[in-house]
């Protein structure tokens, strides 16, 4: 396998034009994301069935070539399993390659498997064994040895062969559009901002605290996700999860009452200390304050809605019916995650959906003709 290291903005120029001029090119990203909030682009591979290139992000001042490429609709780009690849290029460049056909999600649509993996689609498809043996590699350090630049080349290298293959299986049941939608759909999720106020909604057991204990948590969370983002730190980096829980739960009122958390960490007792426990004084004068009608509802859970069982059944036996029609199997229509993403959206005031200006996923993109019908019979008017 022959590979060419692209290190200067010239090189990178010479290598898009030349891609340009193709139907479709084969691209895969390397980065690191050990300790940080975003993913840190450390090498991007392309592939255009001529050349195959290794391009060092670190090393060329101007990308705009790559960029240019990027935004070209005329030429596919092709990825398998492209979430994260999507957030690199947005961490890195805020654009995103288009149109993206998914070499993973064409798998699950062709029945080949919900989750195939990269390795696997290659086996199956091209009867070849890939070598998994560098993907822990530290993608940021220089220079890269050979075995580390030949597992990254490896992963564009058989891309573009599945590609054609596989497109062509899903231009013969007229789905293609499902592919382009649903990465459509995945780059609005990533574009979108969760507001701090409501970072508590992902923290875990939240239903389990009372109106003023979650007064607590939102703050706490909001406060780790600001500190987050202004670091480019995980969460967990900045204050465990089920640490900031049990902060809000136990209320609190001293850093030796933080100490005496199971596990803690006393450096961020050192670092945070003074900061959490002023949050949690303030969070809980202000709950004082509050008229009970305008304090924070407790967190709802689906389970305990009595018609949640019956309405997810009904759901999922619509999803069936639509998939049987579609002759494709009924995770790729929608997933429980999916259902109970509707069913939240309909039923809270409140949820992870709605405030960060999405709508579910089975009323967007290709699933909304498909569903919609379906939803406002069951669940009523689609909530504006």
């Amino acid at each position: 396998m022959q590979y060419q290291l692209i290190t200067t903005s010239e090189q990178l120029e010479k290598v898009c034009i030349a891609a340009q001029r193709q139907e479709a090119v084969a691209l895969d990203t390397e980065f690191v994301r050990t300790k940080t909030l975003t993913p840190h682009l450390g090498l991007i591979q392309l592939y255009d069935g001529h050349q195959l290139v290794l391009i060092d992000p670190l090393a060329i001042e101007d990308m705009r070539p790559f960029i240019e490429l990027m935004e070209n609709t005329h030429v596919v780009k092709v990825l398998h399993s492209c979430s994260e690849d999507i957030e690199a290029f947005l961490t890195a460049f805020d654009t995103v390659p288009t149109p993206v056909f998914d070499t993973q999600i064409a798998g699950s649509i062709l029945d080949m498997g919900p989750s195939l993996g990269y390795a696997k689609l290659v086996e199956l498809m091209c009867d070849i064994s890939l070598d998994k043996g560098e993907s822990r590699t530290d993608w940021l350090a220089r220079p890269l040895r050979e075995a580390q630049l030949s597992y990254a080349a490896n992963d564009v290298l058989y891309l573009l062969p599945c590609y054609q293959q596989l497109v062509s299986e899903v231009q013969k049941i007229d789905k293609v559009h499902w592919i382009y939608q649903e990465i459509a759909l995945l780059v609005e999720k990533k574009r979108a901002h969760m507001p701090e106020d409501f970072a508590y909604l992902s923290i875990k057991n939240n239903w389990r605290l009372n109106s003023e204990q979650l007064t607590v948590l939102q703050a706490l969370a909001a406060w780790r996700l600001h500190t987050a983002r202004k670091k480019d730190l995980a969460l967990n980096f900045v204050f465990k999860e089920g640490h900031l829980f049990e902060a809000a739960q136990r209320l609190i009122d001293s850093k030796s009452g933080l100490s005496r958390i199971n596990g803690i960490n006393h450096q961020s007792i050192r670092r945070y200390g003074d900061t959490i426990i002023t949050l949690i004084e303030e969070a809980r004068a202000k709950y004082a304050q509050t008229p009970e009608k305008l304090r924070l509802p407790v967190v709802l859970r689906l389970i305990d809605i009595a018609k949640y069982k019956k309405t997810l059944a009904e759901l999922k036996a619509i999803s069936e019916q639509i998939a049987k029609d579609n002759e494709v199997n009924s995770d790729v229509i929608a997933s429980k995650k999916q259902l109970n993403q509707l069913l939240k959206w309909y039923w809270f005031s409140v949820d992870e959906t709605r405030v960060q200006g999405l709508k579910p996923d089975v009323l967007s993109t290709w699933r909304e003709p498909l569903f919609r019908s379906h939803v406002i019979r069951l669940l009523g008017d689609v909530p504006a």
